[in-house]
């Protein structure tokens, strides 16, 4: 089947078989914005596990690999749009789906108004000046083009997600060696010993960690659009934190070490890769860096809209949403009504605290807190709900029980961390402005069971025909029970 004709998912109106497996992992990369994490979260680790950066991301990377673990039970049976939300309704019913759905339209929304920022930081400091109407012309750019791209093809938008983040990731990954190489790669014992740190400085860098993997699951909401989707998804989940996983670690150990050489503190620098670059004789490099953060920044606004979109979508096929959101383009099959509702939301709450008085950093952290409780939450509740589904599937074995549970256990401890002890304000209100969040959709999730009862047996009819369109048979013909 030719990629300019690709036929379209009967009831869906999105094109299957569409995107290649480098498009559907691009889409979960992007949505890391690994390029992110070096720039900005590793010094706020390190202010925390100092010496221990390092395994506190190797830790992380473990822990998710966990959660990972739990996703692929569902996704090797089966793929819709919006996959992650039906996973959890397929394991603890159609209302707990439905409010996990609500909570990942949350984290997506708040992770894209986020991340505008962080490019508007970066494009601040390329222009070298800041002023509040330059910070509003690079957000609505920003924001205008991702919803361009979104609007008018996915795999225009996974390719150039794809670019983007080996670009700016490779530049990283360079600077990284020759950090490595000026340092004769001498083993740099403080960090392997763990000097200095205590299990609650770890316990405390963990948290900050993690945070560097949410979204990574974001290729199962391409359910619909995949080819191969009960291979092609799995892998790519599980590669999403392998890959970044391993690069997290490689520039937590460089950064540590290479800020040895220098009279500064790694964990109050707001510009690292800068710092590095300058001291490694390659000033001019930090520019091109600045570059490759700004488009990393792009493409996890342009990969949020996307996964995003889908489940605003799925949630309206539903019943739940209004049902233009569920609407499918006619000529570029994408949810092209969702799609403009959270670009537009995507820039009006930034834009909205700015003007209120914040500054782009703390907005950033603001905006970003709230949707890392929302990825916790769907995180534990696919790691309860995959034991469920397996049981029910008569293929519930010890392995999967303890995975079940360590996933959890190590999803507590960033979400716990993150409320106690009681964080001063304006961050101790953040959980509530979430818990209000997810109130609001739980309580329109009732007035709409109220109007149309029949909504949920519905839906749990839909998963359970999704669920037996692929009649537990992998694509590659082999049984998968």
């Amino acid at each position: 089947m030719s990629v300019q004709t690709p036929r379209k998912r009967i009831g869906s109106g999105l094109r299957s078989e569409y995107l290649s497996f480098p498009e559907v992992l691009a889409q979960s990369i992007a949505n890391i914005a690994p390029t992110a994490t070096p720039a900005f979260v590793i010094p706020l680790v390190y202010a925390s596990a100092g010496n221990g950066t390092w395994l506190a991301y190797l830790i992380a990377t473990v822990g998710l690999i966990l959660i990972s673990f739990s996703i692929n039970e569902f996704a090797r049976h089966s793929a819709s749009v919006g996959s992650l939300y039906a996973y959890i309704g397929k394991g603890l019913g159609p209302i707990v789906g439905v409010i996990a759905g609500w909570t990942l339209a949350i984290a997506y929304l708040f992770t894209a108004t986020a991340v505008l920022l962080g490019f508007v930081s970066y494009g601040d400091t390329l222009f070298g000046t800041s002023s509040l109407g330059l910070t509003v012309f690079l957000g609505a750019t920003a924001a205008g083009i991702a919803w361009w791209i979104a609007y008018k093809d996915i795999k225009l938008s996974a390719k150039l997600m794809l670019g983007i983040e080996l670009v700016s990731a490779g530049l990283i990954v360079l600077l990284a060696l020759i950090v490595l190489v000026q340092e004769g790669f001498q083993i740099d014992v403080s960090q392997f010993t763990l000097e200095g740190v205590s299990a609650e400085n770890l316990r405390l860098g963990l948290v900050l960690a993690v945070f560097s993997f949410v979204g990574f699951e974001s290729a199962t909401a391409l359910g619909d659009e995949a080819k191969h989707p009960l291979r092609s998804i799995p892998r790519a989940v599980l590669a999403s934190v392998i890959i970044p996983g391993l690069f997290f670690v490689l520039l937590s150990y460089t950064e540590v070490l290479g800020f040895r050489s220098t009279n500064l503190n790694l964990g109050e620098s707001d510009a690292p890769l800068s710092v590095l670059a300058e001291q490694a004789g390659i000033g001019g490099f930090g520019i091109l860096l600045s570059i490759g953060a700004a488009i990393s920044f792009f493409a996890c606004i342009l990969a949020s809209v996307n996964a995003g979109s889908r489940i605003l979508f799925a949630l309206s096929r539903h019943g739940i949403l209004h049902a233009r959101v569920g609407a499918a383009h006619q000529i570029n099959a994408t949810p092209h009504i969702a799609v403009t509702l959270i670009s537009i939301l995507t820039f009006i709450i930034p834009v909205a605290l700015l003007v209120a008085g914040n500054g782009i950093m703390d907005s950033y952290a603001y905006l970003g807190t709230i949707a890392t409780f929302g990825f916790l939450t769907v995180y534990i509740l696919i790691a309860i709900a995959a034991p469920v589904y397996l049981y029910r599937r008569n293929q519930l074995q010890v392995k999967h029980i303890v995975v079940s549970v360590v996933a959890i256990l190590f999803m507590l401890i960033p979400l716990v961390g993150s409320l106690y002890p009681i964080p001063a304000a304006p961050y101790n209100i953040l959980p509530y402005i979430f818990l209000a969040l997810l109130l609001a959709g739980a309580i329109w999730l009732g007035s709409v069971w109220q109007r149309s009862p029949q909504v949920i047996q519905d839906i749990e009819q839909d998963l359970e025909a999704v669920s037996s369109q692929f009649s537990g048979v992998s694509e590659d013909g082999q049984s998968l029970l």
